[in-house]
């Protein structure tokens, strides 16, 4: 009789123990030195140390990318069926004598196995997080309870959903061999992953401290909404760039190739199904192409920071926001000395990761804004019966 199973088990239950295992420090650490608080300061704490780590997350696998480390194991879960890189000495040896330049090398599937185990990390305290609320969104059902505004249980399981979907779109990133939408897709998930944590967080303070959402009058808060939705756009049209190593289509300020208007290929460039460095014909893709990518996200940038600066100036003014606004003046300013410096400095790995972490940055804070205002007029999501701040201007 034949034995043999039909699929491997153990290095997807390798990889579940270590995330398990670096989860669990930050997890007792955080329930300990909140031992006595309410269900929501716990859940606030618990979900502020998720969102810090989620955002080192997305560093790290910008730096998966940018060090070419994506492929240094060429399967999923684990590396060449092995939980780690240790086993699969011998794979990788062969594949790096094969093609000493290529993805895969010893250093670069370690790199890409930390991620993976950093990554299911993160998912298995997020879905501590949806449990922990469930159970302490039943216990506040209970007719004896007194205090704390309900909890939602809605987000926390909302992001239990996503973060197995970027799971999924990581798995395809590694299998579809770099796919350029897919790899967008995963940066993309990742940023709206970071916005659903930030919910939360914020979410928990206001149950916690029984208070509203700041009002805004209606066109400012058009520009706050409207400035984040411009936001996400740059972002998908920054991760196309990178996607396609298109940054160094364009080395010059503010010109790019000794012209305002340079030879652009936008057809060809904004195919999206298609292979890395291919049309979806499969010929080799023009550098006229890659022109295109790099200059609409350097035009869209120019929409984005004006939108942005004047979102910053004009939150200054509102009390309760004024740290909101601090916070993206500086990013701001941020994205635009690490831009410039992947232009002119010829995309070097520590603006890359910079530039990456701003925008990362900008997305939370404006998910922070977003949840900690309202429109004038409008009823608030977080619930009835707690305080309402003034919004006070300041003269």
């Amino acid at each position: 009789m034949d034995t043999t199973s039909l699929y491997d088990l153990k290095p997807i239950a390798w990889l579940l123990a270590v995330g398990v295992l670096l989860a669990l420090g930050p997890l007792v650490w955080v329930w300990r030195r909140n031992a006595g608080a309410a269900a929501a300061r716990r859940l606030h704490a618990l979900t502020v140390l998720t969102l810090f780590l989620t955002f080192d997350l997305t560093l790290f696998g910008a730096f998966t990318r940018l060090s070419d480390s994506g492929l240094g194991c060429p399967d999923w879960p684990g590396c060449y069926g092995n939980a780690s890189p240790v086993g699969a000495r011998h794979d990788i040896a062969m594949a790096q004598a094969a093609q000493p330049t290529g993805p895969v090398t010893h250093s670069k599937a370690w790199v890409e196995m930390v991620h993976r185990y950093l990554a299911t990390g993160v998912g298995f305290l997020i879905l501590v997080l949806a449990i922990a609320t469930w159970v302490a969104r039943r216990r506040q059902r209970r007719p004896d309870h007194r205090g704390e505004r309900a909890l939602s249980a809605w987000w926390p399981a909302a992001t239990l959903a996503w973060v197995c979907l970027q799971g999924a779109f990581g798995a395809l990133t590694v299998t579809w061999k770099l796919f350029p939408a897919i790899v967008t897709l995963h940066l993309m998930g990742a940023v709206v992953l970071l916005a659903l944590l930030c919910i939360q967080a914020v979410r928990y303070q206001q149950a916690a401290t029984q208070r509203l959402p700041t009002p805004l009058p209606s066109p400012l808060r058009s520009l706050l909404v409207g400035t984040t939705a411009l936001l996400a756009l740059q972002i998908a049209l920054g991760g196309w760039v990178s996607t396609n190593y298109a940054v160094l289509a364009c080395t010059q300020f503010p010109t790019c190739q000794d012209s305002w208007w340079p030879p652009m290929d936008f057809a060809q460039g904004f195919q999206v199904w298609r292979h890395l460095g291919e049309t979806a014909a499969g010929s080799p893709i023009d550098f006229a192409a890659l022109t295109a990518i790099h200059y609409v996200h350097r035009l869209m940038a120019y929409l984005v920071f004006v939108a942005i600066g004047l979102l910053a100036w004009r939150l200054r003014r509102i009390r309760p926001l004024r740290a909101q606004s601090r916070w993206l003046a500086g990013l701001a300013l941020l994205q635009l000395a690490s831009g410039l410096g992947n232009v002119l400095l010829g995309w070097p790995l520590a603006a890359a990761l910079l530039h990456t972490g701003g925008a990362a940055a900008l997305a939370v804070v404006l998910t922070w804004t977003l949840c900690e205002s309202r429109r004038e007029g409008a009823r608030s999501a977080a619930g009835a019966g707690a305080r309402v701040p003034k919004m006070e201007v300041a003269r």
